[in-house]
């Protein structure tokens, strides 16, 4: 069954957005995955569609009111095993594992917010997984989502011609990915570095995980400290096997 999205959103315009061009465009045309936006508006009661509120106890800003909102999300996915996403600034932080789990469901309901946020009482009883993009704020959720898509429909199978440059990046090992080169030999006097040109298949597997951790522990150093198949922070001791593991010369210390 193909990856299939359902977007709740104020704003179903914006989709599929960049996710209609390119690999993903073409995959949207050949049926690898499907994208449906919803407009949160058809579930309001009143003749306003007014899908927000005050937000109780005062203060700035509009709240999402949950009673809208779960009926849109009811209507799209009552009897549905999708997970129910929400993206959201205060939410976990998006990883390229959580992405590889999603691109092997069957497809997710996203909810986009909007205004101050969502009634906590319909994240609650609607069981929506809070996912952050980054450390920012951005105008709705509708930009996140699309960032959460293009990262899952990317490493959908059939969607890159090489499936393999969806395992050999940043991320995907733990660590962020080693420098790139390639013709012509010299660019401004600046020279591709020997070791890729001199034919050595182990000489360059080995160059390229130096670089990666090298670039890793001066960009992302806490990348070093977290399992990549978890993400929780290592033991002492996982720290130490990781070092061994990513640097095989290291000798052993006594």
């Amino acid at each position: 069954m193909p990856f299939h999205a359902t977007v709740l959103t104020l704003y179903p315009e914006m989709f599929p957005g960049h996710l209609g061009v390119s690999l993903a465009g073409k995959a949207l045309e050949r049926g690898q995955w499907s994208i449906e936006a919803v407009q949160i508006r058809d579930f309001a009661g009143d003749k306003h569609r007014t899908v927000d509120d005050t937000p109780a106890g005062g203060g700035a800003g509009m709240v999402l009111k949950p009673d809208v909102l779960a009926r849109a999300i009811d209507h799209v996915s009552a009897d549905d095993e999708r997970p129910r996403l929400l993206m959201s600034p205060r939410g976990r932080p998006l990883t390229q594992a959580r992405v590889r789990e999603l691109a092997a469901g069957p497809g997710a309901v996203i909810v986009c917010g909007r205004f101050e946020g969502v009634d906590q009482r319909v994240i609650d009883t609607r069981n929506l997984e809070e996912v952050s993009i980054g450390d920012y704020i951005l105008s709705g959720g509708e930009p996140a989502a699309l960032v959460l898509l293009d990262a899952v429909v990317r490493i959908l199978p059939g969607v890159m011609g090489n499936d393999l440059s969806g395992v050999h990046e940043s991320f995907e090992g733990g660590l962020l990915e080693h420098p790139h080169y390639t013709r012509p030999q010299v660019f401004e006097g600046h020279e591709i570095p020997a070791v890729l040109t001199s034919g050595n298949h182990g000489a360059v597997a080995k160059w390229r995980a130096a670089e990666a951790r090298r670039l890793t522990a001066e960009r992302r150093p806490d990348l070093l400290e977290r399992d990549p198949k978890s993400g929780s922070r290592l033991s002492e001791e996982s720290r130490a096997n990781k070092d061994l593991e990513h640097d095989p010369v290291q000798p052993v210390k006594k």
